[in-house]
């Protein structure tokens, strides 16, 4: 898979920026001409990412997320969510639905599973104490 554009984003993990990060993605993604759709679900993996590392990694303390994207040649977008954030000690529970491990916040513990669910593929590679990076693609099918 060839890319033929692609994008980086480093910004501060405050939940202020989940939007921002949302709209970034989908302004790079539109050059594929995807149905309004497959634009809403694109975002709304983002945002849930993006939540994640706001509230699981830093735990309220301050750090910054990259965003990675890449368009392929073939239609494919490919998204990476990173932060240097506290890691997730057991990423298989991580992924379970409704595991979370802020019960007190009201946290449903369906982020992973609704980027599953949007999403082509998912991949979660994380390391305590040094952080994590979200992998996300999604085939684009033009109209």
């Amino acid at each position: 898979m060839h890319a033929k554009n692609q994008m980086k984003l480093i910004f501060s993990a405050l939940p202020e920026n989940e939007s921002f990060a949302r709209i970034a993605v989908s302004a790079f993604t539109v050059q594929l001409n995807p149905t309004l759709d497959v634009l809403a679900d694109i975002k709304t993996a983002v945002s849930e990412a993006v939540t994640n590392a706001i509230v699981h990694g830093y735990q309220g303390a301050s750090g910054m997320i990259e965003i990675q994207a890449a368009l392929s040649d073939d239609g494919w977008l490919s998204i990476s969510v990173s932060d240097t954030g506290c890691g997730i000690p057991d990423i298989e529970q991580a992924m379970q639905p409704f595991f979370t491990t802020q019960p007190e916040k009201e946290r449903s513990g369906m982020g992973f599973s609704v980027m599953q669910t949007f999403m082509d593929s998912l991949k979660v590679e994380s390391k305590v104490g040094i952080g994590t990076t979200v992998r996300m693609k999604k085939k684009i099918v033009q109209e």
